[in-house]
């Protein structure tokens, strides 16, 4: 298991939207909509989503306007690792494992926990990894593909265009 950072958009990496930031961002866009007077089933088509969600969205609109179907800061206890650390951290996994001394250039959950102790100080149990990497980062799971490193394509190739022929047909 890997993990591989978001796709780089002309020359920086452009984080995606994390879920939360999808959702406000949902709900911003319907009250917009319901500022033009379109009417609810419109919205939900629109946006993708149920006529209960405009419906609950539009009552809390007309109570407290578009402020109130923003995101609220998350309460409990707050994370680990600041902003600056994240990026220190980001900037850090960017440069590979093998810059970091492993021997494959792949992350792990294990691998990224060293890294970011060494870079913040901060040691992290594999579930906040795993939320830095997926929640903050932005990057994704990767499985690498299970191949022989000894695989020889075009020796494939051959057998698929003469073997196999030969022995479905039962010569």
């Amino acid at each position: 298991m890997s993990f591989k950072p978001s796709p780089v958009v002309s020359g920086s990496v452009v984080p995606p939207l994390t879920r939360p930031q999808l959702a406000e961002a949902r709900r911003v866009r319907a009250a917009e909509l319901f500022g033009q007077r379109r009417s609810g089933a419109e919205i939900a088509r629109m946006l993708g989503v149920s006529d209960e969600s405009v419906r609950r969205w539009k009552r809390v609109w007309e109570e407290g306007g578009t402020d109130a179907l923003r995101r609220r800061p998350a309460t409990g206890r707050p994370p680990k690792l600041d902003d600056a650390q994240v990026e220190r951290v980001r900037t850090a996994l960017e440069q590979g494992a093998q810059a970091h001394g492993f021997e494959a250039d792949l992350w792990t959950l294990e691998r990224v926990g060293l890294v970011v102790e060494r870079v913040t100080g901060t040691a992290l149990s594999r579930a906040s990894v795993w939320r830095l990497l997926t929640g903050r980062l932005g990057w994704s799971l990767q499985r690498p593909e299970r191949r022989a490193a000894e695989r020889d394509e075009s020796e494939i190739a051959r057998w698929i265009a003469h073997e196999w022929p030969r022995i479905k047909r039962g010569r």
